[in-house]
């Protein structure tokens, strides 16, 4: 058992400081942490489909996009950008369009039109993907596949 090289009271192999008279152990060595990827349960399916949840699927993206796990996955890698470009329409929607909304007099609730197709393009896009069919919406597609080759 070896002793505090401080004071002199016993201590264990697992102790970092003394009991006593608390000063570090110089022989302590913690043990090895066990690292834990938080995509090790995540199938590639079910990232895809999360990166298409409306207004909150931008984290998904940005994860999937970031992950080891997905570096190699053409599939979700694209669904990431995808879903990142829908956000990017989200985002000019609500920016861009909604404080105009007033000045459209022959159409007046243009961005609530907008924001209506993005919702239904994300939940087609969710439904497609949870059913294994891999769709490309028609302008968002070209601009994930685009990306997905320069990378």
């Amino acid at each position: 058992m070896p002793f505090c090289s401080q004071c002199g009271t016993p201590v264990t192999d697992r102790d970092a400081f003394c009991a006593r008279c608390g000063s570090r152990q110089p022989g302590f060595h913690p043990p090895p942490r066990a690292t834990v990827d938080v995509f090790d349960n995540l199938s590639p399916r079910t990232a895809a489909i999360l990166c298409y949840v409306p207004w909150l699927g931008w984290i998904a993206c940005v994860l999937v996009l970031a992950a080891n796990k997905f570096r190699g996955d053409q599939t979700a890698r694209f669904h990431a950008f995808q879903g990142l470009y829908l956000f990017v329409a989200y985002l000019v929607d609500g920016i861009a369009l909604r404080p105009l909304d007033h000045l459209m007099m022959p159409f007046p609730h243009v961005s609530r039109v907008v924001e209506a197709a993005l919702l239904i393009a994300s939940v087609y896009m969710m439904v497609k993907v949870s059913q294994g069919e891999n769709r490309s919406l028609p302008i968002f597609g070209e601009l994930a596949h685009r990306s997905l080759t320069e990378n």
